[in-house]
């Protein structure tokens, strides 16, 4: 039985000295013990956390790796052991930094790594050596349509653990197979490793390749791209450029973390002042070609958890409401629109339930209309399918 884990008050806080540069610590090797028991666990996250044990995220639960709490030089030591002099004076210029690792024998991981009280915490996120193979994922056909696409913009969304950089990871692996042509990458840091198929790959990571993703769009624009894959549009001149290049020909798949379709659309939108906003619709009315929303819910029948989903395809009716900003109509236009690849994530959950892979609650708990999963609801279109 995993450890429960405690959490202990530190009476005096270790933090760097101001005469002190982090270049300067010590490098110690105990945290591939717990990145190891991290991946032998099949977890997802190691938290390393003053005043707490090293815990591993298994199934979306904390399970501790240790009994006892780590103190501030404790953990700080851990994480400084995995960085290099250039990392290390960048966390010390910014007080926060995403990077990638490699242990040989364990795996890469994806850190990050930040202050808390002003102590250093940080998070490992481990990253399979394997992409996936689309089809294992549990995702609706759909996934297979937009691999075949040649043009236009193509969001996958959810929120942190959801899932997405590997559905965007195993997305680039399938286009890799079926077309000849150049993907270029945009990714902060650079996670799955890729290897050249039909298609040529050319991963470039933020602060390494180049500076900014606004920057790295803008110059690949000139790298004779065919698809353009960007780890997250987080601001506005990325998804400003985005779009420009999905609307000049080139099929341009990335992130966000929103949890549905219409938050989708509206985050997008609340990028942009409002004087901008009937261009903007205009433009991403033009130049959306799919959405598609996931979350990971616990499965009921057995350990482990199960891909909940939410696709948007854009048709006529679905375009005509996004230049009108008329976000409120999507979902309506996404039910009447299952032939066409949609789906809501109420769809999705309905079928996990009957399936038995979700509980009802949980159902309930991620649903957009919580009636529609009432048992005499439930029991209702069940005997109607049959």
């Amino acid at each position: 039985m995993p450890h429960p884990i405690r959490v202990t008050l530190i009476a005096k806080s270790v933090v760097f000295p101001k005469h002190t540069s982090l270049l300067t610590m010590t490098t110690p090797q105990g945290i591939r013990d717990y990145l190891a028991q991290t991946v032998t666990k099949g977890g997802s996250d190691l938290h390393l956390t003053v005043g707490a044990p090293p815990a591993a995220r298994v199934h979306g639960s904390l399970q501790a790796l240790e009994e006892t709490s780590f103190d501030a030089s404790q953990v700080r030591e851990l994480i400084l052991g995995t960085m290099n002099e250039t990392q290390r004076s960048k966390l010390e210029d910014d007080w926060e930094l995403d990077y990638a690792i490699e242990v040989s024998g364990v795996g890469r991981f994806r850190g990050n790594v930040h202050f808390c009280r002003q102590n250093i915490e940080a998070v490992y996120r481990y990253i399979p050596a394997e992409i996936p193979e689309l089809s294992t994922l549990g995702h609706y056909p759909i996934l297979e349509e937009i691999c075949h696409l040649q043009r236009g913009l193509v969001l996958i969304t959810g929120v942190t653990g959801s899932g997405k950089t590997t559905t965007l990871a195993s997305l680039v692996r399938r286009i890799s197979e079926i077309r000849s042509g150049t993907i270029i990458t945009l990714e902060d840091p650079i996670e799955f490793s890729f290897q050249h198929n039909s298609s040529l790959i050319k991963q470039r990571e933020i602060g390494r390749d180049t500076k900014s993703f606004s920057l790295g769009l803008r110059q690949c624009m000139r790298q004779d791209p065919d698809v353009i894959v960007v780890g997250e549009l987080r601001d506005r001149e990325s998804m400003q450029i985005a779009m420009t290049a999905a609307e000049t020909g080139h099929l341009v798949i990335s992130t966000l973390h929103t949890i549905d379709a219409p938050k989708s659309v509206e985050r997008i939108m609340d990028l942009f002042p409002s004087d901008q906003q009937v261009q903007i619709a205009s433009q991403l009315s033009n130049v959306l070609e799919a959405i598609i929303c996931q979350r990971l819910l616990p499965r009921a029948d057995t350990d482990g958890r199960v891909l909940a989903t939410e696709a948007l395809r854009v048709n006529s009716g679905i375009q005509s409401s996004l230049r009108k900003r008329k976000i409120e109509q999507v979902v309506g236009l996404m039910e009447i629109a299952r032939q066409e690849g949609c789906h809501t994530i109420d769809d999705c959950l309905e079928t996990l339930v009957a399936h038995n892979y979700i509980t009802q609650e949980d159902a309930i708990q991620n649903c957009r209309d919580p009636h529609r999963f009432t048992s005499e609801s439930l029991a209702s279109r069940q005997a109607i399918k049959k």
